[in-house]
């Protein structure tokens, strides 16, 4: 009886040590009981279900006689009663390693991450143990209604470091930057003659802009949206009115594409003379 009440009393010392420096150490699973595990740490310890992981266990029977890093978050002696979180030792991993990745993040840096969640505003994306946002702006070169048109939960992508907010610990991202731009190889993708189906886009004093590709605007000039003289392009044209053009000319470094209504209308009476 004497040497239990030795043991005992040296366990005791042990874990106040332990307590008090936040030691984070290994203890092996004996029972599992409701509520949570029992694991002997000189004295019975006890983990509740609450404290064992980050995330919702159902069944813990996996978990007896597996060894777990865990550290103690209460401890009174008088009680008899030792309480200790693997939780803790997880979550403080995981600050730790954010910490680490947020000091050696770049502006402009590249690099791999996994969609975690889709909000109306964009997507949140884990790059490594912190999740950075990429605003729905951010996620392609054309206008996005909805983030989950472009992307999915639990997608890879490549993103590009946007700015980093290291005392809120906030990352911006971008995933357009690292894709290919609407008017890359645009030379190559459309020809001078060549007959596109675009949309009015928008309506000018010289013209009407009708996009043909995603992001993509072509410039229809007054002059070249129907045979007759007209004042305006509203005489003729209307916003998301759905037209044929054809091209041209194409100027990919300046981004601009000339088309012609007027010279597809030209072509049909020409078939029909």
């Amino acid at each position: 009886l004497s040497k239990r009440e030795v043991d005992a009393e040296k366990a005791w010392k042990e874990l106040e040590e332990k307590y008090q420096n936040g030691e984070v150490f290994e203890t092996v699973i004996k029972e599992v009981v409701k509520g949570g595990l029992v694991v002997d740490v000189g004295v019975r310890g006890f983990i509740p279900a609450s404290l064992v992981e980050t995330y919702f266990v159902e069944d813990f029977s996996d978990y007896k006689d597996k060894p777990l890093t865990v550290k103690i978050v209460d401890l009174d002696p008088e009680q008899n009663r030792v309480i200790l979180s693997h939780r803790a030792v997880v979550e403080e991993e995981a600050q730790k390693k954010k910490q680490e990745l947020l000091n050696t993040l770049e502006v402009g840096q590249r690099i791999q991450g996994v969609v975690q969640r889709i909000t109306d505003f964009g997507a949140f994306v884990d790059i490594g143990g912190i999740d950075g946002l990429v605003h729905i702006s951010q996620l392609a070169h054309e206008h996005v209604e909805k983030a989950s048109d472009v992307v999915s939960e639990g997608e890879e992508i490549e993103v590009e470091v946007l700015s980093i907010d290291k005392e809120n610990e906030r990352i911006s991202l971008s995933r357009k930057n690292v894709i290919p731009g609407p008017w890359e190889n645009i030379s190559e993708r459309v020809k001078n003659g060549d007959v596109l189906e675009g949309k009015v886009q928008r309506l000018v004093s010289f013209g009407a802009f009708v996009e043909v590709f995603p992001g993509v605007e072509g410039l229809v000039h007054i002059s070249q949206i129907a045979n007759r003289h007209i004042g305006r392009p509203e005489e003729v044209l209307e916003v998301g009115q759905t037209v044929k053009v054809k091209v041209l000319n194409v100027d990919e470094e300046n981004k601009r594409i000339s088309l012609s209504i007027k010279e597809l209308e030209k072509d049909k009476e020409d078939i029909n003379i």
